[in-house]
């Protein structure tokens, strides 16, 4: 896998269009789904982000496809969306809790960029969209810089 999911960029009526498609609607109770599939440790997989963090393994985990934000609360500028309802993430931290969520954010690399080139598509997912067994979810450790 290249270290860049997507490279479009998209206009913010292209994205709120996307959003509205593709995302399913987050639990009511704002507790996580339960996963359908467990999250699987990929050990020796190589990620690098746009800062130059490097990254040895990641955990694969079922997902609610989401926008992903440059830091961790709601208001936080999107970056890129994540498309997929499979993904990897790389590590946690914990932030302000978006509408219905959870206070943990999941850093990943989105597959299509929607702002800030820069950061190459890499944000945080908010953790009540990745389905897993609790969050932190199982073998994600927690992002060095948290």
């Amino acid at each position: 896998m290249t270290p860049v999911r997507g490279t479009r960029t998209w206009t913010a009526a292209a994205v709120a269009a996307a959003v509205t498609i593709l995302c399913a609607a987050p639990p009511a109770s704002g507790e996580p789904r339960a996963a359908s599939a467990p999250c699987v440790t990929r050990e020796g997989v190589e990620h690098i982000d746009w800062t130059g963090m490097w990254f040895d393994h990641d955990v694969v985990c079922d997902n609610s496809p989401s926008e992903l934000r440059l830091q961790t609360y709601p208001t936080s500028p999107v970056v890129s969306m994540l498309l997929t309802t499979r993904s990897w993430v790389v590590c946690w931290k914990t932030g302000d809790p978006p509408p219905g969520g959870n206070e943990f954010y999941y850093y990943t690399q989105g597959n299509v960029i929607v702002d800030r080139p820069g950061a190459k598509g890499w944000g945080y997912l908010p953790g009540h969209l990745l389905y897993a067994d609790g969050h932190p979810a199982p073998g994600v450790p927690k992002c060095r810089w948290a």
